[in-house]
């Protein structure tokens, strides 16, 4: 990685996470300065003080809350160079059986939350000389699946508020990029991936015949926090094991 002339700063949403965990723990390791981020305080609290770094327990569906977080860690670290949202939800459901309620929880959860952590990153970042903001979409963004409509039109509509902010802050030097995961073993995801039927049919959906790991995704996140990718703006990632793009095989014998 590029060196930083001062202790790099990063603010991770949804850090207690499966991907948002990892993440954070690769950033340690690498020294960065974190203030993490998440709804609960418990596993919050732990591993902050496992990473030795500050801590914000809120709602980042409240926009107040999330504009006095940033306040907060500028207060703390001086600045911050990068900010990731890994906060999400999932809905496994149809149009026709999706509650108004339920409809409003993902938007919150998903969309709301990165329109609000985007626009506080933003407005700080392009009075400090920039910066790299990362949001997270999904494979099913871009790739129709069975049952996924709430959440894929939450996550459609981060790659396109990700790409249109890109435009808007490129000349702030603020850096707008997107990750979309295929499916990933994490918490949010056990009613899946602890069903060995789902977690068959699941893997075989991949070309690579298997789902993601917390890690995988985790690295790719860095690699746009990386100044060194400082040429790259606007763009959405897929790290989905070719889901979005490849055709998987039609049979173990193929």
């Amino acid at each position: 990685m590029t060196q930083f002339n001062h202790v790099p700063t990063v603010l991770i949403f949804g850090a207690t996470g499966g991907i948002g965990s990892a993440l954070a723990r690769q950033l340690g390791k690498l020294g960065y300065g974190m203030t993490l981020v998440a709804h609960g305080s418990d596993r919050l609290d732990a591993l902050a003080a496992e990473l030795r770094v500050q801590s914000c327990a809120l709602d980042a569906a409240d926009p107040a809350a999330v504009e006095a977080c940033f306040t907060q860690a500028m207060h703390e670290h001086g600045g911050i160079d990068g900010v990731v949202n890994c906060v999400g939800s999932l809905l496994l459901k149809p149009s026709h059986t999706t509650t108004d309620d339920q409809w409003r929880a993902v938007m919150a959860a998903n969309l709301d939350s990165s329109f609000y952590i985007l626009r506080a990153a933003a407005s700080r970042m392009m009075r400090n000389g920039g910066g790299s903001i990362v949001l997270l979409a999904s494979a099913v963004a871009r790739h129709g699946m069975i049952n996924h409509d709430a959440i894929a039109a939450a996550k459609a509509g981060i790659v396109g508020l990700a790409q249109s902010a890109a435009a808007t802050y490129a000349r702030h030097n603020v850096r707008v990029n997107c990750v979309a995961p295929g499916l990933t073993r994490t918490p949010l995801t056990t009613s899946l991936t602890n069903n060995p039927g789902v977690l068959k049919a699941s893997a075989a959906l991949h070309p690579l015949g298997r789902i993601g790991e917390p890690d995988e995704v985790a690295s790719a996140i860095r690699w746009f926090l990386d100044p060194q990718q400082s040429w790259v703006t606007g763009q959405v990632l897929a790290v989905d094991g070719g889901l979005s793009t490849v055709q998987a095989r039609v049979s173990s014998g193929s």
